[in-house]
């Protein structure tokens, strides 16, 4: 595997930082998570638009354009041969001092790695997982809003640790009110009497791409959507469950905190979504 740092590329064992970068020191930058499918990467443009106003609400000046930085990624994947796989872009504030002050970083750092992932076993996909809600609260918009996808992640972390614990693969995380926002590395959304329902944006959420994939898809499959403020009795009482990512894609829930989610298994729109969601992704 070749690694893109800073307009070179090294072999996967060779890429290194440096240990002074303010990404590893303070988890100083931000991120995007993207698939390739088919050979194509899936919703480019829209992950590049995302990660320029992510570093924009940080004052993070990457150092390259939208377009260079998306022909950056697309070579990385050529020059790596994926056909399916998953890509991960950074930019971190780049090299500075024992210091948080980020103007000690003169030039922040690029990075485009390609590889594998899986979030979750493959057999999950087809009878569902069982979730925890953690006791973990979301950090408030008020002190980091979540639309900025961060390197910072030990909010989620937490939060995931919590999951591991119980004996589940996730963990839904509400906000200090004890509203539904996401889980540790999902968007989540649930079914009730036939409408899908999403909580809303300024819940407490990162606005997913997969998010807004599965909103298209509604539309298109004429299914009636709605965001909304959900509460976990709204969850426990759902007919149907997922959660989306670009990881995770779309995976069911059938089970949270113990009560059992519509049959207990994958439901009619999920499944669904899901077959959409694959012909969409290798339709690009």
């Amino acid at each position: 595997m070749k690694v893109y740092i800073d307009g070179k590329y090294y072999e996967k064992d060779e890429a290194k930082i440096s240990v002074y970068d303010h990404g590893l020191l303070y988890g100083d930058g931000v991120f995007e998570g993207i698939r390739v499918y088919a050979g194509k990467v899936f919703k480019l443009e829209a992950h590049i638009g995302r990660l320029y106003r992510s570093a924009q609400a940080i004052a993070l000046n990457i150092p390259i354009k939208e377009a260079e930085t998306a022909a950056v990624v697309l070579k990385t994947v050529e020059l790596n041969g994926i056909h399916e796989g998953y890509i991960r872009l950074l930019v971190t504030r780049g090299r500075g001092d024992l210091g948080v002050d980020p103007r000690k970083c003169p030039v922040p750092s690029v990075i485009v790695i390609v590889d594998d992932i899986s979030l979750y076993p493959r057999e999950f996909y087809a009878k569902g997982i069982s979730v925890i809600t953690a006791s973990t609260r979301r950090m408030p918009a008020d002190c980091l809003d979540p639309r900025i996808k961060s390197l910072n992640y030990l909010n989620n972390i937490l939060a995931k640790i919590e999951a591991s614990r119980a004996g589940a693969l996730e963990a839904i995380m509400l906000s200090r009110e004890g509203y539904v926002t996401e889980c540790t590395g999902d968007n989540i959304f649930i079914i009730n009497n036939k409408t899908i329902i999403t909580p809303l944006s300024h819940s407490g959420i990162l606005e997913g791409i997969t998010r807004e994939t599965v909103i298209e898809l509604s539309g298109a499959l004429h299914l009636p959507f709605r965001a909304s403020t959900l509460t976990r009795y709204d969850l426990y009482n759902a007919e149907e469950c997922f959660l989306t990512g670009t990881g995770a894609e779309i995976i069911p829930v059938i089970s949270i905190d113990g009560r059992t989610i519509g049959t207990g298994s994958p439901g009619p729109v999920t499944r669904r979504l899901i077959e959409a969601f694959r012909q969409r992704v290798t339709s690009i």
